[in-house]
């Protein structure tokens, strides 16, 4: 299982991006899918998650100007950011949680290589 994000730039505060992420491999189903990111000397934090069903939570200082979906048909997850700030800079990793047969007694974790998101003037 690979999970292949794309997306991220250079941006001026103000600006948007759109982020992408697809699973490919070896998938039965996908339970959750979210986003991280990781700022330099920071931990890495959860910026938003989508379940199966499209139930939707985001760390605080993202709500409103981050909106997280997902295509379950292209195992594919988004992150559209608007009104970005300079404080959104990080790299940002996808995640899926997921079944890759259906005899799997529990789901495994997947994450994607990173992509960086500049937001400076």
């Amino acid at each position: 299982v690979q999970l292949q994000a794309s997306g991220g730039g250079l941006v001026q505060p103000g600006g948007s991006l759109r982020l992408s992420c697809a699973a490919s491999g070896s998938i039965f189903s996908i339970n959750a899918m979210a986003w991280y990111r990781q700022a330099p000397g920071e931990q890495r934090e959860l910026v938003a998650r989508i379940t199966n069903s499209g139930l939707t939570n985001y760390m605080w200082s993202v709500k409103g100007r981050f909106t997280i979906s997902r295509d379950n048909a292209k195992n594919m997850v988004y992150l559209q950011m608007n009104s970005l700030e300079p404080e959104d800079t990080a790299v940002y990793y996808c995640f899926a949680e997921l079944y890759e047969h259906s005899s799997d007694w529990s789901p495994n974790d997947y994450w994607g290589q990173g992509t960086l998101v500049t937001v400076s003037s």
